[in-house]
């Protein structure tokens, strides 16, 4: 799970801009495209420019239709979303600014630890191609941690926060990103039991999803006080849900590759646990090694699979409720639709099937 969605629903997508969606969050696009030029330009004062190449063009608002601004809508989607939610519930400008910045710099140490578990090399900021992608990985990691210090002395020098506070951020990001991790380093040999569902739903997806989503209110748990820190924690919790939403759908895009890994996995469990003799039987084969047949989700295991697809609805559904109690906008009659824009290339027609065939 990343904090990187991709749009592949079409029909979704465009939905929601009818719904007015894309519009609602174009000056929230705006501020995250500045918040990532502003980091991207520290990035040159802290490595040589021999470690770097020339920065892609970062899309303005106006942008926002073009293939470049849809682009950067997917890719920082999410942190847009947060941003969004904060200015709703009345963060000031100042902090708003700052937390936009801080949260591009979790999400790229968050992509660049996710490249290391995964073995893959995507990365955020414009550091020269180089041979070894756990290289990459690492400087965009040590890169990230030392942006992440530059925005908020930045803050420190306008005002926004003190020595104390920077400190206690940090603290805060850090204790919460090793719980995720400890959680990501106990699946790296596979792992034997499998919980029941609504044991894995909350010590693994409200961990994995929900926390990381969570990660964005990590420095207003630190500066906000009063009546706005009462709504941010009441946000955090909507927010959370949707991150455990987001994973329980990657279980089902991604059923194939953590059956391999025996990684925890929603529809293992809901299989191993309340599947038929037929499904069980065939899910003991695949965790010792056969090959997972294609379309096997969408055909023998589908009415488990719909079974796990209607809990990452009612998350998605009880997150919005939430937030809209807070008095976002956000319509929460959306909420599935959210959750079937958001998937990877081949989770599209699995989603499809399953929210048709169940």
């Amino acid at each position: 799970m990343t904090l990187s969605p991709v749009f592949r629903s079409q029909d979704a997508v465009r939905l929601l801009g009818k719904h007015g969606v894309w519009t609602r969050l174009g000056s929230d696009m705006e501020a995250q495209a500045e918040a990532v030029r502003i980091v991207q330009a520290d990035l040159r004062t802290l490595i040589a420019e021999q470690f770097l190449t020339e920065a892609p063009h970062v899309p303005s608002a106006a942008e926002a239709t073009t293939p470049e601004g849809l682009y950067f809508l997917q890719e920082y989607f999410f942190l847009i979303l947060f941003r969004s939610i904060f200015a709703t519930i009345g963060v000031p400008e100042e902090r708003l600014t700052l937390y936009t910045e801080l949260n591009f710099c979790i999400k790229g140490t968050i992509t660049a630890a996710d490249n290391i578990f995964d073995d893959q090399a995507k990365t955020l900021l414009p550091l020269a191609p180089n041979t070894g992608a756990r290289f990459m990985s690492i400087l965009q990691l040590m890169s990230f941690e030392r942006l992440l210090r530059r925005a908020l002395e930045r803050g420190r020098v306008k005002g926004i926060l003190n020595g104390t506070q920077c400190d206690a951020i940090q603290r805060e990001l850090l204790d919460r990103m090793a719980l995720i991790g400890r959680l990501e380093g106990s699946e790296e040999e596979g792992v034997e039991e499998i919980p029941r569902p609504e044991v894995m739903l909350d010590s693994v997806h409200r961990i994995r999803g929900g926390d990381l989503f969570a990660l964005a209110f990590a420095a207003p748990k630190v500066l906000e006080e009063g009546g706005l820190s009462e709504k941010l924690s009441a946000a955090e919790y909507s927010v959370a849900q949707l991150g455990t939403a987001f994973q329980i759908v990657d279980d089902l895009t991604d059923f194939e590759v953590d059956v391999n890994r025996r990684s925890n996995n929603l529809l293992v469990s809901q299989i191993h646990h309340h599947g038929s003799e037929e499904e069980k039987a065939t899910l003991t084969r695949l965790r010792v090694g056969e090959g997972v047949p294609e379309g096997l989700v969408e055909s023998l295991f589908l009415n488990s699979a719909a079974s796990v697809l209607d809990i990452a609805y009612c998350e998605a559904r009880a997150a919005f409720m939430g937030l809209a109690e807070l008095g976002y906008w956000f319509d929460p009659s959306l909420a599935e639709q959210v959750v079937h824009a958001i998937v990877g290339l081949d989770g599209v027609l699995r989603m499809e099937a399953l929210a048709t065939g169940s």
